[in-house]
């Protein structure tokens, strides 16, 4: 371009500024206010405007000058002519070296207008700054698809139950725990069988979704997912499972522990008596299965998830014995046995005596073939009661005939059931079943129901009275002495039912004044009434009592014309034996 073409073009636009509007001197101002017109401006400076390199920066160029102004338009432009000019030619190298020396030849001109030189501190932090603005904006917009990236997705260091979970959504986590699952089995231990094993498969084992990962995943911000790369959190979840308990169950029924050939019954803890004493045998405790213990075992630890479990740590996973060796009842029964062998109870029966002890009572023990104790209660308090009537057979009197030494020099026997000595059985049992478990040491009589005046066969002894009813005489014996005799009426003898009886009886009680009664006819009136002074019973309704209506007595009055059975005495008479006659005192009667 010449310089006459340069020069039109800048009066052209010069002429151009007045007709643009507001917004083209907006932008000139603009543009005028990053360009420094220095007051002078040599030939050389001009040269080295027009041939400056942007890529040829070697060293920073002097802060420009600038002119304070009060307004903010630049000042008018001096444009030079375009002939008084000589500007390069546009196909001139840019070098460096030809660009001095065209300064050195022009540097004594001046040029007639003002050129600034560009600042290129101020468009290098332009470009800065674009580049800064634009990591921003990348920076951001990588934040914000990370964020949204995490929206659906654990951040990194996430763990849930021992499980890295960063970068997971929760359908990937729920799978993971599923996957935990599906090959879940659990080892069965039982006594005397090998382990056995039930897989998940046979029992339709399977993960069952709570919500908790999903739940915990919406607590998350996706927004604060940087907080991930720096630090690690843990969570818990339940892992709930499922499984068919019906199928469980059979598969238990199919274990051989549960089968009945593979299965021994328990034995129960026992007494024996071994080397001279008892002792307990622990129990057996056996393998035969609680079917219904056994399963609720097993299926809580398939609840809990657990991959093992050992029916012997349970014992109510088996039938067990019925007795153990702590049962109370067996050490009741080991005291009561080793008692046994203690005890001593020796019976006196006046002079005589007889003992039972250990070795006696020990064969009353029934053992089986082991030697086991046979515990039956019912049995050995049998064996105590047939010896207590062994006892009463021996020396019981009552019931039992006597020979009887009469007054008048005869030999007569006499029995009695309401006289004698009487062991009180069941009293005596129960008393030395006792003493026989408690081990006790004792010398006692028996249990008595009644007793006699003396021991031995002739238990009468010499107190008694004698009523010889063939005779119609009665005698008083005390310690062997006769202390009183008198004559008597009997029953009659014409009458059956009216015959004083035999036998050996004892007084009833005595009681004066009283009135005696037959049977009550049916008009309430009776047989007959008699008032007496002394009454002493000892048979029933019979007894001795004064008879102020008899003038004599003695002889075979009796024989049609006596009592109703009583024995009638002479009013005196009765009066001394009422006083005399003692409770106790047998009152032998024959004829």
């Amino acid at each position: 371009m010449s310089n006459k073409e340069m020069k039109d073009e800048l009066q052209e636009d010069t002429s151009g500024v007045s007709d643009e509007n507001t917004g083209i001197e907006e932008e000139i101002n603009a543009t005028m206010d990053k360009i420094i017109v220095p007051p002078e401006t040599d030939e050389d400076e001009m040269d080295d405007l027009g041939d400056y390199d942007d890529s040829a920066e070697e060293e920073p160029d002097p802060q420009p000058v600038r002119h304070h102004r009060k307004s903010a338009r630049p000042g008018p432009v001096v444009y030079v002519p375009v002939d008084d000019m000589e500007m390069p030619d546009q196909t001139t190298s840019r070098k460096k070296k030809s660009k001095k020396t065209n300064t050195q030849k022009n540097r004594s001109a001046k040029p007639e207008y003002q050129n600034p030189k560009p600042v290129r501190k101020h468009k290098g932090a332009r470009i800065f700054g674009l580049i800064m603005l634009m990591i921003i904006v990348l920076g951001g917009c990588a934040y914000a698809a990370t964020s949204y990236y995490f929206a659906d997705r654990f951040f990194e260091g996430t763990w849930i139950n021992g499980v890295n979970c960063s970068q997971m959504t929760a359908a990937e986590v729920e799978n993971l725990f599923k996957q935990k699952f599906e090959n879940y089995t659990i080892e069965v231990s039982a006594r005397d069988q090998a382990p056995q094993t039930i897989s998940g498969a046979d029992i339709s084992y399977q993960y069952l979704s709570t919500g908790e990962v999903l739940k915990l995943l919406k607590q998350q911000k996706p927004y604060e997912w940087i907080k991930g790369l720096y630090e690690q959190k843990s969570y818990t979840v339940s892992e709930n499972t499922g499984y068919n308990r019906t199928q469980l169950q059979e598969q238990l029924k199919t274990l051989s522990c549960a089968q009945a050939e593979n299965q021994t019954e328990p034995e129960n803890a026992y007494v024996a008596y071994q080397n001279g004493q008892f002792v307990i045998v622990p129990e057996t405790v056996g393998s035969k299965l609680n079917i219904k213990e056994a399963y609720k075992v097993l299926n809580a630890a398939v609840d809990a998830g657990q991959t093992s479990v050992n029916f012997s740590d349970t014992p109510e996973a088996y039938v067990n014995a019925d007795v153990t060796q702590d049962d109370p009842a067996l050490q009741s029964a080991l005291e009561a046995c080793n008692n046994y062998t203690k005890a001593s109870i020796t019976y006196t029966f006046g002079s005589q005596t007889t003992t039972l002890n250990g070795d006696t009572i020990k064969d009353w023990l029934q053992f089986d073939e082991k030697g086991q104790l046979i515990w039956d209660d019912n049995s050995f308090q049998q064996h105590v009661a047939d010896y207590v009537a062994q006892l009463a057979a021996t020396y019981d009197t009552v019931g039992t005939e006597r020979e009887f030494q009469t007054t008048s020099g005869r030999t007569v026997y006499v029995s009695s059931s309401v006289y004698g000595w009487k062991i009180d059985q069941a009293a005596e049992a129960a008393q030395l079943s006792q003493e026989i478990q408690s081990g006790t040491q004792t010398t006692r009589e028996p249990v008595y129901s009644q007793t006699a005046n003396s021991y031995g066969v002739n238990d009468l002894g010499d107190t008694y009275i004698e009523v010889d009813l063939s005779e119609q005489h009665m005698y008083y014996y005390q310690n062997g002495s006769d202390i009183f005799e008198s004559d008597f009426v009997s029953g009659n003898m014409s009458y059956a039912d009216r015959q004083t009886h035999a036998g050996i009886f004892t007084l009833y009680y005595k009681k004066s004044p009283d009135v005696l009664r037959g049977t009550m006819k049916a008009d309430g009136t009776y047989e007959y009434e008699s008032e007496v002074q002394y009454w002493m019973p000892f048979d029933g309704g019979i007894g001795f009592h004064d008879a102020s209506w008899r003038d004599e007595f003695g002889g075979d009055i009796y024989l049609t014309g006596g009592s109703h059975g009583c024995i009638n005495l002479p009013p005196d008479n009765a009066a001394v034996l009422y006083d005399i006659i003692q409770y106790g005192v047998p009152i032998v009667c024959f004829y």
